[in-house]
């Protein structure tokens, strides 16, 4: 029987996870500068809370979800993205309601059903970002603000940002109908999903990637032109809070997102090189969803990033690779392997507290190998130094892997650790 990864998954290896740790590392940098705390949600909830949430009548739902039921017969379906599980878990657990402004932002894997294309998976990975509890469109402008310096610090600096705004509860249901009369009038010209799309939820047209359909869609009336006095505002104020903070950004009003709980402004970045699908990553707010879930009257905005997508977008070289080890303890001779185990765990310092251990990473060979055989190892793993032993009568030697020369050899191991700290160079975590 040969097992391989199921369709539309991955596995993330070494030389490639790397880059994923780098991502990482950096987007927890810039959230931290604004103040957002991270919160690690379960994998799967409640198949209601994604119904709810999202839209039963959204693609996602309709055809994406992976759902499944317990021992129990409870349905539970695997998360498909992370703002309804952040907010459940802001009603649910009482310390992240103490600040009328919660800040907070999650990294993980989600899971939809859908075809597997670049950069999108059947399980991908997302960063989002929720700001709960403000309704002032200086809150809008933040969250676009805080996407933006994610993608700054991992060097992506070419990108469009697309603006929208839905309306609300007040202007929203004249749009749906006007919309709705329009692509009407225009049914035979639609795929098959929008002709499902039109009885059930006509906004979703606006979002389909069909292109027989794109003509039609096109000309359809504009959500701006539909927008009540206090949503108008709302918009025009955001867009002054963006210029006020130097962020370009170009009118999108087509733009609808592909989930239910929107309201009011609505973006989404996009990069070059990423093909006819070049949006990183985009977001909204939903002003509305906290209360539907119930709690208390709450605005929300938020937004996700598709990690796959950003580092595709972003190159190989972004973050190269560190090598596996600055050195490599080399047993001359069979007997000595023990001695070359134990002189490693000493160069690491893995006896002393972590805040004083060194930062050496050093290696040494479990295979039996011959000595020619370690240091072909050694070299492989990027080792700039190689230690030898059994330790002579003066001292440890020590060989330059990249010059290949013998260096002055170390009387102790206090001297070896030191003389090798000194000429260690850090690991580069920047382009």
């Amino acid at each position: 029987m040969k097992f391989q990864a199921p369709k539309g998954t991955h596995d993330i290896l070494p030389g490639e996870v790397e880059r994923w740790q780098w991502l990482e590392e950096r987007t927890r940098g810039v959230m931290a500068l604004y103040g957002y705390r991270e919160v690690r949600s379960p994998i799967f909830e409640s198949t209601d809370l994604f119904v709810r949430s999202v839209g039963e009548s959204t693609d996602i739902v309709r055809k994406e979800l992976y759902t499944f039921q317990d021992r129990k017969g409870r349905s539970l379906t695997l998360r498909p993205e992370g703002t309804a599980p952040l907010v459940r878990a802001f009603l649910e657990n009482a310390p992240l309601r103490e600040d009328s402004q919660a800040r907070l932002y999650y990294m993980g894997p989600m899971f939809r059903y859908e075809r597997p294309q670049a950069g999108r998976y059947r399980q991908f990975w997302q960063i989002g970002a929720e700001l709960l509890g403000s309704a002032r469109p200086e809150a809008d402008a933040e969250m676009i603000d805080l996407f933006r310096a994610v993608l700054h610090d991992v060097g992506l600096e070419e990108v469009t940002v697309l603006l929208n705004s839905l309306g609300d509860a007040t202007c929203r249901p004249a749009y749906r109908e006007a919309i709705r009369a329009y692509f009407k009038q225009h049914e035979g010209k639609l795929c098959g999903d929008c002709k499902e799309r039109l009885a059930t939820n006509p906004l979703r047209i606006l979002d389909c990637k069909v292109p027989s359909c794109a003509p039609v869609i096109a000309g359809a009336p504009s959500v701006l032109d539909s927008l009540c006095p206090e949503c108008a505002e709302h918009f025009e104020a955001v867009k002054r809070a963006l210029t006020g903070l130097g962020i370009r950004y170009e009118i999108a009003p087509r733009l609808v997102r592909g989930l239910d709980y929107y309201t009011r402004t609505v973006f989404e970045i996009h990069a070059a090189g990423l093909g006819a699908q070049s949006a990183v990553g985009g977001g909204g707010r939903y002003d509305q969803l906290v209360k539907d879930f119930g709690g208390p009257d709450t605005p929300a905005i938020g937004f996700s990033i598709g990690m796959e997508r950003l580092l595709l977008s972003i190159g190989a070289d972004a973050a190269p690779a560190a090598p596996q080890a600055d050195v490599v303890v080399i047993a001359l001779k069979p007997e000595a392997g023990i001695e070359a185990q134990a002189l490693a765990r000493t160069l690491r310092g893995q006896q002393e507290a972590p805040e004083r251990r060194s930062p050496l990473r050093v290696l040494t060979d479990v295979a039996g190998r011959s000595a020619n055989s370690q240091m072909k190892w050694a070299s492989k793993m990027g080792a700039k130094w190689a230690v030898f032993v059994p330790k002579g009568e003066d001292g440890y030697a020590v060989r330059d892997m990249a010059a290949g020369k013998d260096e002055q050899r170390q009387p102790s191991i206090e001297e070896l650790r030191s003389w090798l700290l000194k000429r260690r160079e850090p690991v580069e975590s920047a382009r």
